[in-house]
């Protein structure tokens, strides 16, 4: 199962728009794609509740993990949401 750690870049972190942003990507895919702090438990990455439960914040380290056919696509857009500023999604 493929893994990247990837640093918060948007002000506002997994919270409000850059959560409804990262959870819409996690959805389009074809792949169970799962999001933790890196030393912490991981959640389901398609819905909004857990991820906005986490309380990850702008520099926080997190651990993306994603398994089936679109493991690899998936996590290529979600790591490009979380490292890009808010006013450039």
């Amino acid at each position: 199962m493929p893994e990247r750690v990837v640093t918060i870049v948007p002000e506002d972190g997994l919270h409000a728009r850059p959560a409804s942003k990262f959870v819409e990507a996690a959805n389009e895919f074809d792949a169970e794609v799962k999001v933790g702090h890196v030393d912490g438990d991981m959640v389901n990455a398609a819905s909004m509740l857990a991820v906005t439960g986490l309380g990850a914040a702008t520099g926080d380290d997190v651990r993306l993990s994603a398994e089936g056919d679109d493991a690899e696509a998936a996590l290529d857009e979600l790591e490009r949401i979380l490292s890009t500023p808010e006013e450039e999604l």
